[in-house]
């Protein structure tokens, strides 16, 4: 009875111990994609807000819901435009853990 055995519901693993070395370029590729996502939800997000407010004007009998929808959508662009600055930092943030990985810094002082 000294050993008891633990039964987890889920096996999580370390990262590190399941992959080994991190392929940068992959990680690069993952952020720049999600970056893009971010983007384009940012993007769609406003074009949607936009077409809230036009119809608020065209159709003042239901202005107040259009009006409500059109700041849902401007939240939700905020948040995309948000969420593709994170990825696009993270990006630069993989991009110089893989030249640092590559040769190490080098800092030319003369």
């Amino acid at each position: 009875m000294a050993e008891e055995k633990h039964h987890h519901l889920f096996h999580h693993k370390n990262k590190e111990e399941e992959e080994g070395p991190v392929d940068y370029e992959k990680e690069v590729k993952h952020h720049s994609h999600l970056e893009k996502v971010g983007e384009l939800g940012a993007a769609a997000a406003g074009a949607f807000a936009l077409h809230e407010k036009h119809k608020a004007k065209k159709d003042p009998e239901h202005a107040h819901k259009h009006k409500i929808e059109e700041e849902i959508a401007a939240a939700a662009a905020v948040g995309a435009g948000g969420f593709a600055f994170h990825e696009h930092h993270d990006k630069k943030d993989a991009k110089k853990e893989q030249k640092e990985a590559e040769g190490g810094k080098h800092h030319h002082l003369f």
